[in-house]
């Protein structure tokens, strides 16, 4: 698979529906956490290796150049292609576009979603399409999206109830391939998109994690706290916090409830550095009618009231309580459960962690896109076929200890 290497952002806007905020600046360089949030997508970009980019600038597009520069000071290399302000993005892609290499990613500026550049060239690679974007499901939407990840049609007046998905940005754009559809210089991006999704040439990578934005002073600030950083990490409990029942039986009642002591001295070393806890935990028990739903919550109630004792926090305790033939989203190794907490916490999957004992657990951090200490041997660690962004395998907690403040302390902002 070719990566691509270099990415094209959208600069160009007036950010009309941030102001006043955006009257002596441009929308990219609005402040989240003190650092432009154009900052942030160049580095979430350079993490997944790509350093290339072209800025295509338009309102106050000098601000942003002042800024960034040549980007030589984190280590990027950036280019500008600056336009009047009121160029369409389609004129402003299509001025640019001698700047482009044959494969390239083409983003806008005011979105930010967790994604793995590896798991959409899978799926840009599997459709042979000219184009794959990342879409989130949303009514009403401006997409609709065949079984097989095709593109069936695209509607930016989103007047159709068959549209259930939105087109969030974050696309891979074979060059030669789309500019065929640019009958002339001044053709709208949302016509040339149109044009491509009719003759089936747009693929989707579905991203069920939340995205976020900031093209409002509301969505802005809830952007600017899920880019906070948060010392959460995510925890399972059978096997990890507690012993497990034996293969097929279940923990029911406090009685049966057995601390494993390195795990929870491992949690206490965590807490005093500042980290909290939620719990993941999948419970068949319950639908199979082995544990009593109200038992495992009185259960959990005194676990986190010992913990707290010990001056260990567990902010939430999430259950999947379904059979493993239900086909829910929340059973791991899904991870429908890591989506709600991000969703509810405003975590960013890429920078949390998930402790867990089962090779399911690895499987979910790695659907989740968040990093993974697995508890079990070498033999079921190698196993894995796909393993998270970042992972260790260790025969305890208290081995990864270490490891754990080393992968969160590098997501400090």
């Amino acid at each position: 698979m070719l990566k691509p290497k270099q990415a094209v952002i959208l600069c160009g806007g007036m950010g009309t529906r941030l102001m006043p905020y955006t009257t002596e600046i441009p929308k990219p360089m609005i402040l989240c956490n003190g650092k432009p949030f154009l900052w942030y997508l160049l580095s979430q970009l350079a993490e997944q290796g790509v350093e290339r980019f072209i800025l295509l600038t338009g309102y106050l597009g000098e601000k942003i150049k002042n800024h960034f520069g040549d980007g030589r000071q984190w280590g990027w290399n950036i280019e500008y292609s600056q336009g009047p302000v009121d160029w369409d993005t389609g004129k402003r892609i299509w001025e640019a576009k001698d700047k482009f290499d044959d494969r390239f990613l083409l983003l806008y500026s005011d979105n930010y979603v967790p994604f793995s550049l590896e798991k959409i060239l899978k799926v840009h690679e599997k459709n042979k399409c000219s184009l794959t974007f990342m879409v989130s499901l949303k009514s009403p939407g401006n997409i609709a999206l065949g079984d097989n990840g095709i593109v069936l049609k695209y509607d930016n007046i989103r007047g159709d109830d068959a549209l259930n998905y939105v087109e969030i940005g974050y696309m891979i754009v074979e060059k030669e391939e789309t500019f065929k559809y640019f009958e002339t210089p001044e053709c709208s991006f949302s016509s040339i998109l149109r044009k491509m999704a009719d003759s089936k040439q747009i693929s989707a990578w579905v991203q069920k994690d939340a995205y976020h934005s900031i093209s409002d002073p509301e969505r802005w600030r809830k952007t600017e706290e899920y880019l906070s950083f948060k010392k959460i990490i995510l925890i399972d409990r059978d096997g990890v916090i507690n012993v497990k029942a034996p293969q097929g039986e279940y923990i029911c009642k406090w009685e049966e409830f057995e601390w494993i002591e390195d795990t929870v001295q491992s949690m206490l070393h965590l807490a005093k550095h500042g980290f909290t806890f939620i719990i993941i935990s999948n419970q068949a028990g319950i639908a199979r009618g082995m544990v009593c739903e109200k038992k495992i919550e009185e259960m959990h109630e005194l676990m986190i009231s010992k913990l707290a004792d010990n001056g260990i926090e567990i902010l939430d305790i999430y259950v999947c309580p379904h059979h493993w033939n239900d086909d829910c989203e929340c059973r791991k190794p899904k991870a429908g459960l890591f989506y709600k907490i991000a969703k509810d916490y405003l975590l960013q999957m890429d920078r949390t962690l998930y402790i867990g004992d089962d090779v399911r657990d690895c499987e979910a951090a790695y659907n989740a896109g968040c990093g993974a200490v697995l508890i079990a041997s070498n033999e079921e660690y190698v196993s894995i076929k796909n393993k998270p962004i970042w992972s260790v395998n260790v025969r305890n907690v208290s081995d990864a200890i270490q490891d754990i403040e080393k992968f969160m302390s590098g997501h400090l902002v």
